[in-house]
């Protein structure tokens, strides 16, 4: 599974993607957060602040509940803002 990291999620992770195979016991959005946020000090500060995190799998938004079973990409960002 490949992970794309936008904005500041990127910045404190330092790598813009990295490809991943979690385990099977990680279905959802919200359980990757959780096994990616003891990968590093950088994924863990990432992660820390749940209601600042939006996903996407396979490009379509998502919640953090949402199934990742056969995704082949997850985005990972801060809340979209415009003007």
């Amino acid at each position: 599974m490949r992970l794309v990291y936008f904005a500041w999620v990127r910045e404190r992770i330092g790598v813009p993607a990295e490809e991943v195979e979690p385990p099977a016991t990680v279905a959802t959005v919200d359980a990757l957060v959780d096994w990616l946020a003891v990968r590093s000090p950088g994924h863990a500060a990432a992660f820390a602040d749940r209601t600042r995190l939006r996903a996407a799998v396979d490009q379509q938004f998502v919640g953090l509940d949402a199934a990742i079973a056969g995704a082949r990409e997850v985005a990972l960002f801060p809340p979209v803002t415009g003007g």
